[in-house]
C-alpha cells in the first residue's frame, strides 16, 4: 500500500511491536503510538510541552533537528539519553520506513 511506513518500538517491558503509519495524514510518532494502543500519554497533544512521549531512537534514521522547545523538554524530561527525542515531533514521511524506536521508562 502507498503512503505506508513500517516502524518497530520497542516497549517498556522490552516486547517489539511492528506498525504501519501513514505518510500521507501528517500524523506523528507519538499519534501512531496511541492509535496501537502502546503506553504514551502524549499528556500536551503534541506541543512538546510534557515529555510523556520520550523515545530513544535506535536506527540510524536521519531526522529533524530538535526544536527549542524540544530540547528544553528533554532537559526537565528523566532519564534521556543522547538518542532521545519527544514522539510528538517525529513527523511520520516516507525516508522514515524502518524506524525503530524504544519507549523511555516513566517518570520516578
Amino acid at each position: 500500500m502507498d503512503n505506508i511506513i513500517n516502524l518497530t518500538v520497542l516497549d517498556r517491558e522490552g516486547k517489539e511491536h511492528s506498525l504501519e503509519a501513514p505518510t500521507d495524514m501528517s500524523m506523528n510518532l507519538m499519534e501512531v503510538c496511541k492509535s496501537y494502543e502502546l503506553p504514551v500519554e502524549g499528556t500536551c497533544g503534541g506541543m512538546a510541552l510534557c515529555a510523556s512521549c520520550h523515545v530513544y531512537v535506535q536506527s540510524e534514521h536521519e531526522l529533524n533537528e530538535a526544536t527549542e522547545d524540544e530540547e528544553d523538554m528533554l532537559d526537565q524530561a528523566f532519564f534521556v539519553e543522547d538518542n532521545s527525542r519527544l514522539g510528538c515531533q517525529i513527523k511520520m514521511r516516507e525516508s522514515l520506513e524502518g524506524l525503530k524506536v524504544e519507549l523511555a521508562p516513566q517518570s520516578e
